[in-house]
């Protein structure tokens, strides 16, 4: 009585890995689109703690969650010149250490893009809309950057990363950084428990 079950179950797992076994792996087509190279989101929440750089007085306080496709920022940003626009972008290192913030490296890019702005074709996962400051010289941020995630350590994973702010408005074309100066102000995007 105790054999029938046991010799059931091995050919029940004799005959599953025959099935695996005799499944031929896909083969990809140079035609078919990449596959996505994204995760979900993990965390719920991060922030950003800007602080100056480049001898600026820019600083701020981002919170970051994911919505939707994507990981949405809000939070206000100090210190710039009233009325004036701002790149703003994720960067792919998470290192403010340089006074310049040239720590942080280049526009986060995991699919290898051309600089551009998002919604408007081809453009690097970390390239935001620009900033604009008001007439006391804060930017009040609503932005929303599609395709990446918070946490999930994917390729399109931004938690750990860094959050720059430009001392000009970014052009949306010039590559690779779309010519918006230095970079005034830093923050590594860091999950809360």
């Amino acid at each position: 009585m105790h054999r029938l079950p046991r010799v059931a179950l091995v050919t029940a797992l004799a005959a599953a890995l025959a099935a695996c076994a005799s499944t031929s792996p896909q083969t990809a087509r140079p035609d078919a689109p990449a596959m996505a190279t994204h995760g979900a989101s993990t965390a719920k929440q991060a922030i950003a703690n800007l602080a100056s750089a480049s001898g600026s007085l820019v600083s701020g306080r981002l919170t970051l969650v994911p919505m939707g496709d994507g990981v949405h920022i809000t939070g206000e940003i100090g210190g710039l010149q009233a009325n004036s626009s701002h790149g703003f972008h994720i960067h792919e290192k998470g290192d403010c250490s340089a006074a310049d913030a040239s720590s942080a490296g280049g526009h986060f890019n995991p699919a290898a893009k051309p600089h551009g702005r998002a919604g408007h074709g081809a453009h690097h996962a970390g390239d935001g809309d620009n900033l604009v400051a008001d007439a006391q010289g804060v930017a009040r941020v609503d932005a929303h950057f599609p395709g990446v995630s918070l946490g999930g350590a994917g390729a399109n994973d931004i938690a750990g990363r860094a959050l720059i702010v430009h001392a000009n408005a970014d052009d949306y074309s010039s590559q690779p950084a779309g010519n918006a100066g230095a970079r005034v102000a830093c923050g590594i995007i860091q999950p809360t428990p």
